[in-house]
């Protein structure tokens, strides 16, 4: 498998950083667009016609996670003629999201997702776990190849990656805050990312969604003091193997 940063702003876009939290994840023919948040639907277009995509996934409803879904949507139906791309989703987020449509057509295929629900796209398997972040917000783990990375999407620290076992492969986790400035307890700082993931037993780490108020030195920093080795920190197009 291969992820490819598109977006990683935390919770709006922000100058360097730019656009918010998107993925691409690829292994084989399989490509998911793993959020869709502000400002990541042009960088995705640089990596693949938006017409080859296998599936999308939201992990919630705030605007940073899935607001070029819109984007998508024109463009599959008015200039690629695609139909029943198949959207994972909260129960619910066709409806509400749909409200600044007339209507989807068929250009989705809406399926609701809830926690321990588990669904294969192509060659790859998708796990999903309710998290501490309200709208309900559910982390992913993908699998395939015999390799495993976990994307945390928002969570506070009631939710933890072990709930998908120890051992990932990697582990991409939101880092909002720093550990002396957690404003509100519904993101992580990069000391509880990296915390988490070392007692999880990953093997990497790679911290998103920084506050861009918050310096992304520092979170690197302590991020890798509290994981016990080096992690990396996110950036438009960072490319990775799992």
């Amino acid at each position: 498998m291969e992820l490819t940063v598109l977006g990683c702003s935390g919770s709006y876009g922000s100058h360097p950083i730019g656009p918010c939290s998107g993925y691409l994840l690829r292994e084989g023919d399989t490509a998911i667009w793993l959020d869709c948040g502000n400002g990541t639907f042009p960088n995705l277009q640089q990596y693949i016609d938006p017409a080859d995509l296998s599936a999308v996934v939201i992990t919630h409803e705030h605007p940073d996670h899935c607001v070029d879904i819109f984007g998508l949507h024109v463009l599959l139906r008015y200039g690629k003629d695609r139909a029943g791309l198949p959207v994972f989703a909260p129960g619910g987020a066709d409806r509400r999201l749909g409200h600044l449509v007339a209507n989807w057509g068929d250009t989705f295929d809406w399926n609701a997702v809830s926690d321990g629900d588990k669904v294969r796209v192509g060659s790859v398997d998708l796990r999903f776990s309710r998290t501490d972040h309200p709208p309900p917000t559910y982390a992913v783990e993908a699998s395939a190849a015999g390799r495993r990375m976990i994307y945390t999407a928002d969570t506070g620290p009631g939710w933890s990656v072990d709930a998908f076992g120890s051992g990932a492969d990697l582990v991409v986790s939101e880092a909002s805050y720093l550990h002396d400035n957690i404003p509100i307890a519904i993101h992580l700082s990069a000391h509880q990312a990296g915390l988490a993931a070392r007692e999880a037993r990953a093997q990497r780490l790679v911290l998103t969604h920084v506050w861009p108020q918050v310096d992304p030195e520092a979170s690197l920093a302590e991020g890798s003091e509290a994981f016990g080795e080096p992690v990396t920190l996110a950036v438009p197009h960072l490319i990775t193997e799992i």
